[in-house]
């Protein structure tokens, strides 16, 4: 199903769901209690409830931008996996590039022509007009772009990520030097192409630290979960730490839920509950 152009960060998450480059997470997993020691201070749970139901509001104003988010018309954007579908393929030979998203793009469910290809210092990708005649969602255009992408393994290299699970290994990356903005612009750009089924999913901050031998970037994410009717929505505020080191480059993520609230809203107020 095509969907607008609209706010960039929901766009690119849906994008991926539909079109097989998401995670198959359906759940988050929760700490038991607060045992989780978090590495910042937390905003207050008014703060961060204002945040949650701010139906404008997705992430700070200095987030990661993707190259396609100016499209003025309906639009996905994919990343060619491996044949297990558990990590983002690499190369830096353009015509490989080419041959996998061929490939890939005969596979889908939703295929394209051709149109043209763009690269950057991170990605080849690849543009075909798709088409969604007999989608059902379909209001205007029976056609839409789809951007296929193929990572440079000179910048990234994700061979041996599973990508189902919240923690663990994240690739290598192999952009020299390693920097506090590359590891910062590598963790907002996956985060955006990671499917959470939570309909208020925001970035309350995007923060790093810098050690002799690692650099880490932190996204402090808000979660809120409807618990029925009557009752008030959780929210649950995560965590989410990405940790390169220096000399090799390898990253690892790690997913924790450090506090947790009950909040709801009274006339469009956000109310914190007891």
């Amino acid at each position: 199903m095509k969907i607008s152009a609209k706010l960039l960060i929901p766009l690119l998450s849906i994008a991926t769901a539909c079109g097989g480059s998401g995670s198959s997470d359906t759940t988050i997993p929760v700490s038991p209690g607060n045992s989780v020691q978090q590495s910042q201070t937390l905003p207050t749970d008014s703060e961060i409830a204002a945040l949650v139901y701010d139906a404008s509001y997705m992430a700070p104003d200095s987030f990661f931008v993707d190259e396609r988010a100016a499209t003025d018309r309906s639009y996905t954007v994919h990343h060619v996996l491996d044949s297990s579908l558990s990590y983002e393929r690499c190369t830096d030979d353009y015509a490989e590039a080419m041959q996998w998203e061929e490939s890939d793009n005969s596979s889908r469910e939703v295929q394209g022509y051709y149109v043209e290809s763009f690269e950057n210092e991170r990605y080849f990708e690849f543009v075909r007009e798709l088409s969604y005649e007999h989608d059902i969602g379909n209001i205007e255009d029976i056609t839409s772009p789809g951007f296929a992408r193929v990572f440079k393994c000179s910048y990234i290299n994700r061979n041996g990520v599973d990508r189902s699970l919240l923690s663990g290994f994240s690739g290598t990356l192999n952009s020299r030097p390693l920097s506090a903005t590359l590891v910062r612009e590598f963790t907002e750009y996956l985060w955006q192409f990671r499917f959470f089924p939570n309909g208020r999913k925001k970035v309350i901050s995007s923060t790093g630290t810098e050690s002799d031998d690692q650099l880490q970037h932190t996204l402090l994410l808000a979660f809120s979960t409807n618990q029925g009717s009557g009752n008030c929505d959780l929210i649950e505020v995560v965590e989410w730490r990405f940790s390169a080191i220096r000399s090799s480059g390898q990253v690892a993520r790690q997913f924790d839920v450090v506090h947790s609230f009950e909040a709801e809203t009274d006339a469009g107020r956000p109310v914190l509950c007891n």
